[in-house]
């Protein structure tokens, strides 16, 4: 986390000047400033700077094999000249499904070069998913790899997409480089390697990209209806980027910068690693640390060949996989690890406090694809468990009412948060009518429900639309979930609202017990009756051996809302 270097040949736009009182403040890291400076300037520069400033210093180590910032750099080049002799015209919407590899990289820096945008794709979507997403975007030219193709292949040739496709292992040491035989290229599609091979112009492409300019389509996982695309300028951009490299001066100021490295197992294509690790670690130069997908063994054979760790930034699911692991005790894992920020999904206040007795500096963060990743978070030297912190700086944070939406409420009670900031997205692609919704004279309503301490930290309770109205009352399943987390036989929990005929609604909740226990449904009820309100304990429970869960660890709670909806159905017309 270095500090930028900036030339006076580039213009500057100020932070936000409208510094009412902001109680929260006082709690920032010595170290953190109140506000910022962004430059007025596209995302790609930061890849130019670091390549200019650390021309040697590795970029990437995937497997092994190394990158330099150089060599990042000129690969970009050669990719965004390419797409520009195949026709990419600025504004063009280009498609992105690859896990962490160089190839995503590259191809993200090339994209945003040559003018285009880039439309951030989960590789494992299904069919169908991808189909919306593509047609949305009216995309027609598709990055992807070869693990993909048994979905890519038919994609492409029902939507007459071009298709560039990389091997990931064709840049691991000692794995050689696929051919356009090997990946079974149809007609008029592209070989990855092939494609920069053939260009030799390493100038920056004289296209006009400007901070206003659209950089990433990034689609929410919302819990009902059809995805949106958040649109994300790159001012969003190097405003978050910024502001997360400023949040970490506290602690990167004691670790020389040849130290500082990335341990990059967040996917690329969701905002969080998209921003927090990637563009982060181009930002500040450092070392990033790429693995394609979570395997808890793998990641662990990593951090011991490592000296050390400095950013770790990974989902609740990660942390518990890692923390639960039968040699965890055995290891100093976690002594290796300098810093572990925890975000995507709320993490359990009893995870939290099993993580910071295992000697690791952690912290916890909120944000959406709205918010261009990070819009709330703990300061690193004051962090406070079972909280997601406070705003970063520039950022406005506000808790208003949930009837309407407009009234202000006081610490400790809940409220659905509004934020306003350099990072909030310009609006949703193509969807006019939930832009107005979202979108309030610069606020956003962003749907989760938290409430404030006297001290300014901001506490999630959940979810405005998964919150239960049973019998009259409101029922945040987070607070259940909670409770449940610290029986000593549950390992997963996740509460929903169902429908019922007397109640409106009940709570019920789907439990994974711990490897070798067996709880019962009175065991639990027991035991949240003793921590919980009467009308909040769960009427129904139910044992699974797994639960469904995003490509990130995200337990998808829309999921077992569909179910229990459909089993409801059924029910009442059969």
């Amino acid at each position: 986390m270095l500090e930028l270097k900036i030339s006076n040949n580039y213009a500057f736009f100020p932070g936000n000047k409208a510094l009412h009182n902001r109680p929260w403040q006082k709690y920032y890291d010595h170290a953190t400033p109140v506000s910022i400076r962004y430059p007025h300037f596209p995302v790609q520069n930061f890849l130019y700077i670091a390549a200019s400033q650390s021309p040697t210093k590795v970029a990437t180590d995937f497997f092994g094999s190394e990158m330099t910032f150089s060599q990042i750099r000129i690969q970009v080049l050669c990719l965004a000249d390419a797409l520009l002799q195949i026709g990419v015209k600025k504004g063009d919407r280009i498609g992105l499904a690859l896990p962490n590899c160089p190839q995503y990289i590259i191809s993200y820096y090339a994209i945003l070069a040559a003018g285009a945008i880039v439309v951030n794709l989960d590789p494992y979507y299904t069919h169908n998913e991808l189909k919306f997403m593509l047609e949305n975007t009216n995309t027609r030219l598709l990055v992807t790899f070869d693990a993909a193709m048994q979905t890519m292949r038919p994609l492409g040739k029902e939507l007459g997409l071009t298709l560039i496709v990389t091997r990931v292992t064709d840049y691991a040491a000692g794995m050689g480089v696929s051919s356009r035989k090997d990946l079974e290229l149809e007609e008029g599609w592209h070989h990855f390697s092939e494609l920069i091979e053939s260009c030799s112009q390493t100038r920056i492409p004289r296209v006009e990209v400007t901070s206003s300019d659209v950089a990433l389509i990034q689609f929410t996982g919302g819990t009902t209806g059809l995805p949106k695309g958040a649109l994300l300028t790159h001012g969003n951009i190097v405003a978050a980027t910024l502001q997360a490299l400023n949040w970490g001066k506290g602690i990167s100021i004691y670790t020389p910068h040849a130290k500082r490295n990335v341990l990059s197992i967040i996917p690329y294509f969701h905002i969080y690693g998209n921003v927090s690790a990637m563009n982060l670690a181009i930002c500040s130069a450092i070392t990033q640390i790429l693995i394609p997908r979570f395997e808890v063994d793998e990641v662990l054979g990593t951090i011991k060949r490592m000296e050390q760790v400095f950013y770790f930034p990974a989902v609740p699911t990660m942390i518990k996989a890692l923390v639960n692991h039968p040699k965890i005790s055995q290891t100093d894992l976690f002594q290796r690890i300098r810093l572990l920020n925890s975000g995507a999904a709320p993490m359990p206040a009893e995870l939290s406090r099993k993580v910071q007795d295992l000697g690791t500096l952690y912290f916890e963060g909120w944000g959406m694809s709205e918010t261009s990743s990070l819009g709330i978070s703990n300061p690193l030297l004051s962090s406070r468990t079972g909280s997601i912190g406070v705003p970063l700086m520039d950022n406005d944070v506000r808790l208003v009412d949930l009837e309407e939406g407009v009234h202000d409420v006081p610490p400790g009670e809940p409220g659905e948060i509004l934020i306003k900031g350099p990072t909030v997205m310009q609006g949703y692609w193509e969807n006019p009518e939930e832009s107005r919704l979202q979108l309030v004279d610069g606020w956003l309503h962003t749907g989760d429900i938290a409430q404030t301490d006297e001290n300014g930290y901001f506490y999630i309770v959940d979810r405005k639309k998964d919150m239960i109205i049973a019998d009259g009352f409101n029922i945040y399943p987070r607070e259940v979930d909670e409770v449940l987390y610290q029986h000593p036989k549950v390992s997963e929990a996740v509460t929903i609202g169902v429908p019922d005929e007397y109640s409106g609604e009940t709570v019920k909740s789907f439990i994974v017990a711990k490897q070798g226990e067996s709880p019962t449904a009175r065991e639990i009820t027991d035991f949240c009756l003793t921590r919980l309100a009467a009308y909040k304990v769960p009427k129904l429970i139910e044992f699974r051996e797994s639960m469904p869960k995003s490509v990130v660890g995200k337990i998808l709670r829309k999921i077992l809302q569909e179910e229990e909806k459909s089993k409801y159905k059924n029910k009442i017309t059969g």
